[in-house]
């Protein structure tokens, strides 16, 4: 095959870096756009805030140029002024203590007391920064250094305790634990057997919180049962089925409950109850995790009968370019230093219209999705009408692409709660009078279905597809057990409950 070279001519297209920074705005959350724009004010000179602009960053400081007369006068006025400061000073203070003293006088009506700032931020860092949260392990270690064991068992008790993960359950078989100590210290566990790990194991399940270190569920319930008084109605009982016949309590087979433990309905109702009033993840109570909280990027209030939509303004701070970097630019100068601020300038200027056009942009759908869904909030999710990117793209006339990065990831405040922007999109579901309803809705109106169900006779997946159907909303069985399990909704048979 003979190579040759030829010349072609054709048009494709290319995305600059301006569009391409563009794009990674607007797709970007708003902690990540905040660490961006961090990112951007600490590499380029040329961006600062506008709310806070330190004079310590001007590059240079024009000093005023007195005349003699002028440095007296300025002298002159600096006297008097601290001298009226003193005068003011020893007003306040005063050397001159009564010798006696009322009974219900205070120390600060006599003594002139203060605390200076230095010493108030040090005691509120000291305040702030007391926030360590105790583990379950540390909780745990704190009960075992309370316990006297022999090396060995604390050894033991040790692994133990790091075994059991955050819900207060051991994920590590004591058969594991013994076979690792072995190996690791063999001249000390070489005649341990697995009644001395066992041992160990039910001196923990003692520990605070009840529960802990259990093995399975029906173990976690028995040991918070066994800690109960004695004389507790129906305590055998309940133990008895959790030691032997928790699976049938989690498919709610109550017959078969009935006929194995022996006992009537009220008797298995009462058990029922004793137990859903214990603890199955009793790691729970003592928990490291911190609470994540979202912040909304648009907000939706109503002035004057309208809905009205505005950007968070503390989501991100107003960037301007610093004049006293940008003055020190000489045009036809084509020094390094010159073109380093030329090239920063540029930047700071692409940086802050690809910021101007995200907020743009999430504004003008924002608006669009509240002026479609203003039912949703004036009734809520029963009110949501079919709405898919399409129908938004052609209204801000904007490809769907680009509705899809600026609706992910991205919170509205509403009266309502806060909500995603992707959760006012919902696909269209027929209707009996050839219109349409959407998805979200229709999950709405089956939760509120099950919630108003007789849990003796919970509402199966088709009798819930036949009363949609009364209502004018076409749905199959299978697309309610869809929503069902979207909504994380346990089927019928898992539903019923004798109390």
């Amino acid at each position: 095959m003979k190579q040759s070279l030829q010349l072609k001519m054709g048009q494709h297209l290319t995305m600059t870096p301006q569009l391409q920074q563009a794009i990674r705005l607007l797709q970007l959350s708003t902690l990540d756009l905040q660490h961006e724009i961090q990112e951007a004010l600490d590499s380029n000179p040329m961006l600062e805030t506008s709310d806070d602009f330190d004079e310590t960053h001007q590059p240079e400081v024009q000093q005023e140029i007195t005349t003699p007369s002028e440095d007296n006068n300025l002298a002159q006025s600096s006297t008097s002024s601290n001298e009226s400061i003193e005068n003011s000073a020893e007003d306040q203070w005063s050397d001159n203590i009564p010798s006696e003293l009322s009974t219900d006088s205070s120390w600060e009506d006599t003594y002139q007391t203060g605390t200076s700032s230095s010493q108030r931020d040090d005691d509120s860092f000291f305040e702030s920064n007391d926030t360590a949260e105790e583990t379950l392990q540390d909780h745990l270690n704190w009960q075992l250094n309370l316990t006297p064991m022999s090396p060995a068992d604390r050894l033991i008790a040790e692994a133990i305790i790091d075994g059991i993960d955050n819900e207060g359950y051991l994920r590590s078989s004591t058969e594991e634990i013994l076979e690792h100590f072995k190996e690791s210290e063999p001249t000390l566990f070489a005649e341990s057997e697995l009644d001395e790990v066992d041992a160990v194991l039910h001196r923990i399940q003692q520990f605070d919180p009840p529960g802990v270190a259990s093995r399975d569920l029906g173990e976690c319930l028995s040991i918070q049962l066994r800690q109960l008084p004695p004389d507790t109605p129906l305590l055998q009982q309940a133990l008895t089925l959790c030691k032997q016949y928790i699976h049938l309590l989690g498919t709610r087979d109550y017959k078969q409950l009935l006929r194995k433990l022996r006992l009537k309905e009220p008797q298995l109702q009462a058990i029922i109850l004793l137990i859903q009033s214990l603890n199955p993840y009793p790691g729970s109570h003592i928990s490291s995790s911190k609470a994540e909280y979202v912040t909304p990027d648009v907000y939706v209030e109503k002035f004057q009968g309208v809905w009205t939509v505005r950007l968070n303004q503390d989501a991100s701070p107003n960037l301007k370019i610093n004049t006293s970097y940008a003055d020190l630019i000489r045009r036809a100068d084509s020094s390094a230093d010159n073109t380093y601020l030329k090239n920063h300038l540029q930047e700071a200027r692409w940086f802050i219209k690809s910021l101007q056009s995200r907020n743009e942009t999430l504004l003008k759908v924002s608006s669009q999705i509240i002026e479609r869904q203003s039912a949703f909030l004036e009734h809520g999710d029963e009110a949501m009408k079919p709405m898919v990117l399409h129908d938004i793209a052609e209204a801000v006339e904007m490809h769907e692409s680009t509705i899809s990065r600026v609706t992910t990831q991205k919170y509205m405040h509403t009266p309502r709660g806060i909500f995603e922007l992707k959760y006012f999109f919902s696909s269209h579901v027929s209707t009996n009078d050839g219109g349409a309803a959407s998805s979200t809705a229709i999950r709405a109106v089956i939760k509120k279905m099950i919630s108003a169900e007789n849990t003796a006779k919970p509402l199966s997946d088709n009798k819930i597809a036949q009363l949609l159907d009364q209502e004018g909303i076409k749905v199959a069985r299978r697309t309610v057990a869809k929503y069902r399990e979207a909504m994380g909704i346990a089927p019928s048979n898992e539903r019923k409950c004798l109390v």
